[in-house]
């Protein structure tokens, strides 16, 4: 057929038209489509448990069979036949032991540490079940509830490694001996301590490179959750271990005198003058990665590109955060981002099954409390096969940070949103420390490479034993997706072509806890000279378990005047935050986005929907405050604004 040129002109418009038409409906599409979330990348899905078993993990650890052993706090240890399938077998392979937290298996047995000893669990007469405990080490035990052991990891050489809880007697405590260390056990059993200064080691494993790391959670003496590579010899923090220093086989002899709180000496400063003294090589910023580090497992091949870091659980948060270090000047630092969140329990354990096609996460809340709302559970982690836009890696330079990319970056959403704050944590006796001495770093330059994958950083300044944030707001890759995460966290020890660390006077002003509330009326601890007759009405609230309020329901009469006390009996940090009805998500959320002055504000956002609060309170510790109550009748929440509290602890001051 022909075409006259009128016909083949009027074609040839609406060529263009259909053309020009489906470009716009793809740019429409790309502007309107929902911005990827982790999901999109990683994908949680749970495992099936059997309705009457309590599956509160402890440990996991896949057998020679290729059965997973799941080992539980209430001392049951299950093997699960074909853990993929979506019903699996569950057979109890041992039974009363003394809540274990951890779980190993080598040569055709399992090994975990109970409260008071190391055990080895055989089945002999392979009929499925063990028919053999052996004790294989024990260590004292003063039956203090907080007195938790963990493990074991096995040496390559074939000895095992396990970390011992301290006490809690309002403070953490060391009651038995080597409570507070990691310890070597051979297999004949002898005991050989390795390191203290520990207070809650839940987590510990070795790196790509077959390095010892060990998590840690914020308490007394341990501003915020943290990663420290633990060598022979190390204290990494607390004191109270260092009482056991003075016996046979003790690596060390720092004492705990030691150790002077009236210096106001960071963890980092007192390394360079105690030489057994280690900092972290990678801090877990308070609320802003986690609340309570656990589990680490190092990433194989096949499961994104994120080969060879280390995953890190959080129990508190229901997450797992990544982490890549390098070592500079010999020593290991290095950089946390935000991976998966949204398990169903606290997250404690992990383990690859064969073939790594799936992390098992394995969790408990019973006691520890936590954002995932089960009791316990079991799930399994699967990559989709995409590769995410993200910081992949963060390197030290003299001046400054290089950024790896996972996929090239657009430059504008780079230069545009960057921003880098430095801080870093006290070191003293009280529960955790808010961020201090805060302080925006001024970028000097930024070079993206031309292929779009490395970004060269120079600062103003360089601080060793400070933590860098490095958050890029608008982060996008040159086909136009948006990253999922978009921070960064680095702990500087030493900086690249110096033998000696620079940076470390503090300068600028630290930012107090417990201040800067926006208003203090807000917060009245005296009670007004006007009350010439007292208060009206008394209220004691105070906590339980499990993240609760003692009373979740107290009333009051409109218009009167009113003393409330809350202690916080708890062993983590709590406030009290009375809101206008209908207003406890609002300002959960807005107090979860506080960010680096969350702590400092007491995690009180400013807004006009908080009528009255208290400040942060550490554990076991008590605040009174006054105000009037509402002339307003209604329902009141009251919440917890503590990051990760707020959905769960709650209450209701109802106004009549």
């Amino acid at each position: 057929m022909k075409y006259s040129g009128k016909q083949a002109l009027i074609t040839y418009h609406s060529m263009k038209n259909q053309i020009i038409t489906l470009l716009l409906l793809l740019v429409i599409i790309q502007l309107t489509a929902a911005p990827p979330t982790e999901a999109d990348y990683y994908q949680i899905e749970d495992v099936h448990i059997p309705e009457d078993i309590a599956l509160e993990v402890g440990g996991l650890a896949y057998d020679d069979q290729g059965q997973l052993g799941v080992i539980t706090r209430r001392g049951e240890l299950w093997l699960i036949k074909n853990p993929e399938a979506k019903k699996p077998e569950y057979t109890r392979f041992a039974h009363g032991l003394h809540e274990p937290l951890g779980l190993a298996f080598k040569d055709g047995s399992f090994y975990c540490a109970q409260r008071g000893e190391l055990t080895k669990l055989t089945d002999k007469n392979k009929d499925g079940k063990a028919d053999r405990y052996e004790s294989i080490a024990t260590w004292e035990l003063e039956g203090n509830y907080h007195q938790y052991r963990y493990g074991p990891e096995f040496t390559p050489e074939g000895d095992m490694i396990v970390t011992l809880n301290l006490a809690w007697i309002g403070h953490g405590a060391s009651l038995s001996k080597w409570d507070g260390w990691m310890v070597k056990v051979s297999p004949e059993g002898e005991i050989t301590p390795l390191a203290t200064g520990m207070r809650s080691p839940a987590g510990f494993g070795f790196n790509a490179a077959g390095d010892m790391f060990y998590t840690e959670n914020q308490g007394d003496w341990v501003g915020s959750g943290r990663m420290t590579h633990v060598e022979e010899g190390d204290f990494v923090g607390n004191p109270e271990g260092l009482k056991w220093t003075g016996e046979p086989g003790s690596p060390l002899n720092t004492k705990p005198e030691d150790i002077d709180e009236t210096k106001a000496l960071t963890l980092f400063e007192y390394s360079k003058e105690i030489a057994a003294v280690k900092p972290p090589s990678v801090w877990f910023p308070h609320t802003l990665m986690g609340i309570s580090t656990s589990g680490l497992v190092i990433v194989p091949d096949g499961f994104g590109p994120f080969t060879g870091q280390l995953l890190v659980g959080d129990q508190g948060h229901s997450k797992i955060m990544r982490v890549y270090q390098e070592k500079v000047n010999g020593v290991y630092q290095g950089v946390c981002f935000p991976f998966v969140e949204g398990f169903s329990s606290g997250l404690l354990r992990m383990a690859w099954a064969p073939g790594a096609s799936s992390l098992f996460a394995g969790m408990t809340s019973r006691g520890w409390a936590s954002t995932g709302p089960e009791p316990f559970g079991l799930q399994k982690l699967k990559w989709t096969g995409r590769t995410p836009c993200e910081m992949n890696t963060v390197n030290i330079r003299p001046k400054g940070f290089q950024i790896n990319f996972t996929s090239p970056i657009q430059e504008n959403s780079l230069k545009s949103s960057l921003e880098v704050n430095d801080f870093t944590y006290k070191y003293h006796s009280i529960y955790g420390s808010p961020a201090t001495d805060i302080q925006e770093r001024r970028i000097q330059s930024i070079t993206l490479s031309p292929d779009g994958l490395t970004a060269e950083l120079v600062l103003d300044q360089i601080r060793a034993g400070y933590i860098y944030e490095i958050k890029i707001k608008e982060l996008k890759s040159i086909d136009g997706q948006d990253a999922v995460h978009k921070v960064a966290y680095y702990t500087v020890n030493e900086i690249p072509g110096s033998n000696l660390p620079e940076g470390t006077t503090v300068t600028g002003e630290s930012i107090a806890a417990n201040t800067d509330v926006e208003a203090l009326a807000k917060n009245v601890n005296t009670m007004p000279e006007s009350w010439v007759d007292g208060p009206d009405a008394h209220f004691f609230i105070g906590t339980k378990p499990g993240l609760k309020y003692d009373k979740e329901l107290i009333e009051v009469k409109a218009g009167s005047k009113v003393k409330l006390i809350f202690d916080n009996a708890d062993d983590m940090m709590h406030n009290f935050v009375l809101g206008v009805p209908g207003s406890a998500d609002k300002i959960a959320v807005a107090s979860n986005e506080l960010g680096l002055q969350g702590e400092a504000k007491s995690y009180i956002p400013d807004l006009k929907e908080v009528l009255f609060h208290t400040k942060i309170l550490r554990p076991n510790t008590a605040e009174t405050i006054y105000f009037i109550a509402p002339d307003e009748p209604g329902d009141y929440p009251y919440v917890c604004t503590f990051p990760g509290h707020a959905n769960v602890m709650r209450g209701i001051l109802r106004v009549k």
